[in-house]
């Protein structure tokens, strides 16, 4: 069966960098866009970023472009999330999810049929 597992979330100060892992199993992970998502108390989760399968092409929310790298090992069967320039309003559970080609946004979470559990991110002020 799929399995999407993230690490690397924490309490990191502003301004500081995180970087986020997921690693996946049970898929032919190159032909799965991988996203990240995320889902602060009392609000919806939203799209922060996602990569092709080759790893040529990414896309990001406003919020982080410029801050937040998402990048992919196939060999690895890995995606990673490289978090920089934190601001308190980046805290939140952080996503990864898995999207095959079949269709729809990579920017709605309607489009990913796996998710992994989730990493806690805080960022203090």
């Amino acid at each position: 069966q799929v399995q999407l597992v993230e690490s690397g979330g924490g309490l990191v100060q502003a301004g500081g960098s995180v970087r986020l892992s997921c690693a996946a199993s049970g898929l032919t992970f190159s032909s799965y866009i991988m996203g990240w998502f995320r889902q602060a108390p009392g609000r919806e989760r939203e799209f922060v970023a996602a990569i092709s399968g080759s790893g040529l092409n990414t896309d990001y929310a406003d919020s982080v472009k410029g801050r937040f790298a998402i990048s992919r090992d196939n060999a690895k069967t890995a995606v990673y999330l490289q978090m920089n320039i934190l601001k308190p309003e980046d805290t939140a559970v952080y996503y990864c999810a898995a999207k095959d080609k079949s269709g729809g946004s990579a920017r709605t979470t309607e489009s990913y049929g796996y998710w992994g559990q989730g990493t806690q991110v805080t960022v203090s002020s």
